[in-house]
C-alpha cells in the first residue's frame, strides 16, 4: 500500500510526534532531575542510531545500496549529527540544527516523500527519524536550557549551502535527487508553490531566513512573555 498523505497514518504519526515535543516541555524539570537528562539524551539518540542502523540493513540484505542510497539528504545529516548533539551536548551544533534540522524535519513530517505506509520498516523509519530530531532539539531547549543565538543564523545558512555540494555533485553525474536540489519530490511539497526548477531554489533562499527568523523569534518571544523554560 501506497502512503496517502493526511491519512489516519500520517495523523498517527504527526499526533504522536506534538506528543512527544510537549511531553519533554512539560515534563523538562523532572528529566534534569539525577541522570534522568543524560538517560533521556541517550535514548533519543540511541533510538535514532537504531533506526538508521537498521535502513542500512535492510539495504543490505535486499541489495539495494546504490548511489541512490547515500546519505546526502539534509535529513540523514541532521539524524545523525542530532546523535552527536544529545550525546555531547555541543553547543555549536545545535545553534546549527535549531534552524535546520528543526525546518528540514517539520517540512518532511507534513509533506512526507515516502511510498509505503504502516505496517512497513519505512514508515516507522520515517516517522520515527524525523521526529527524533525535532525532539533532539526540543530537548536541548526545554531540557537542556540552550537557546538559539541570532548571531548563529548566518552559519546555519552557510552550513545548508555547504552540506548541499555533495548531494549536488551526484545529482548533476548519477541522476539522483539529493535535498530535491534537481527537481520537486514527485509526490507533491511546499515546494510546488514556488514555481520550477531552477527558480525554486532561488526563492527558497529568502524563506530559508524568514523561517529561522521565526523560530528564533518562537523562542525569544516566549522567553520575553515569562514563558521560558527553566
Amino acid at each position: 500500500m501506497r502512503f496517502v498523505p493526511y491519512s489516519a497514518e500520517h495523523w498517527a504519526a504527526l499526533i504522536g510526534c506534538a506528543a512527544v515535543c510537549i511531553a519533554l516541555i512539560v515534563f523538562r524539570k523532572p528529566l534534569r532531575e539525577g541522570n534522568r537528562s543524560r538517560w533521556t539524551a541517550v535514548s533519543i539518540a540511541l533510538l535514532m542510531a537504531l533506526l538508521e542502523a537498521g535502513l542500512y540493513f535492510t539495504y543490505m540484505i535486499h541489495h539495494e545500496w546504490s548511489v541512490w542510497t547515500l546519505p546526502f539528504e539534509l535529513c540523514t545529516m541532521s539524524l545523525w549529527l542530532s546523535v552527536v548533539m544529545l550525546l555531547t551536548r555541543s553547543r555549536l551544533l545545535y545553534q546549527i540544527l535549531f534552524y535546520l534540522g528543526t525546518l528540514g524535519a517539520l517540512q518532511a513530517l507534513l509533506t512526507p516523500d515516502l511510498d509505503v505506509t504502516f505496517p512497513a520498516f519505512r514508515y516507522f523509519h520515517f516517522f520515527l527519524g524525523h521526529i527524533g530530531i525535532l525532539a533532539a532539539s526540543v530537548y536541548m531547549t526545554a531540557v537542556e536550557r540552550m537557546r538559539p543565538a541570532l548571531r548563529f543564523l548566518p552559519v546555519a545558512v552557510l552550513a545548508l549551502h555547504i552540506a548541499a555540494i555533495p548531494g549536488g555533485i551526484v545529482n548533476y553525474y548519477a541522476g539522483t535527487n539529493y535535498m530535491f536540489l534537481a527537481r520537486k519530490p514527485a509526490g507533491g511539497s511546499l515546494l510546488d508553490w514556488l514555481g520550477p526548477w531552477p527558480w525554486y531554489l532561488i526563492a527558497l533562499e529568502p524563506i530559508v531566513w524568514l523561517m529561522c527568523l521565526l523560530l528564533f523569534g518562537l523562542v525569544t518571544g516566549a522567553d520575553r512573555m515569562g514563558k521560558r523554560v527553566r
